[in-house]
């Protein structure tokens, strides 16, 4: 599979397990999803935000912009209901930017500068994979405070993916 069509492959699989995470998180009982745990980033929606706020800022690395962000969270998530459709905004973005690309845009090396500090350097490709990894793991963190309300989780792996969305890339 060329690298063009595994970007693409992954911006949707992202979005799909996105919108499954949202929407779980939306059917649980009220106040369950901004209720304080014990966890790195507090509650599922400071979670979800993380995640968020790093698609954002890769964002800003593709489009060689700054992106404002100071730290790799914001102080307060935004209501469930705004975060969700902010997500939803961005997972679009990277699967128009994802259909904009070619195999050598790809390729080419991006310069940035990490949030805490020092330099970066990635290909486009690398960056995806990096924002598709990254919010694989945290949405692995969600799925963990689920079993603490308790509530079962959405599954979200590559598999459940490739079986149940037809792809025509």
């Amino acid at each position: 599979m060329s690298a063009l069509a595994t970007a693409r492959k992954l911006t949707r699989y992202n979005a799909w397990a996105d919108r499954l995470v949202f929407d779980a998180v939306a059917a649980l009982p009220e106040g369950e999803a901004t209720k304080p745990r014990t966890t790195l980033f507090k509650s599922i929606v400071h979670t979800l935000n993380h995640n968020y706020v790093i698609d954002r800022i890769f964002q800003a690395h593709l489009e060689g912009r700054d992106h404002g962000y100071f730290a790799r969270n914001t102080a307060e998530s935004p209501p469930f209901g705004e975060l969700r459709a902010a997500q939803e905004e961005i997972d679009d973005w990277y699967v128009a930017w994802s259909d904009r690309m070619t195999e050598a845009y790809l390729e080419e090396v991006v310069h940035f500068t990490f949030v805490g500090g020092g330099d970066g350097a990635m290909t486009r490709s690398e960056i995806l994979l990096h924002i598709v990894n990254h919010t694989t793991y945290h949405r692995g963190f969600v799925g963990d405070l689920f079993s603490q309300i308790p509530a079962r989780p959405p599954t979200t792996d590559l598999p459940v993916f490739l079986r149940d969305v037809k792809l025509d890339l």
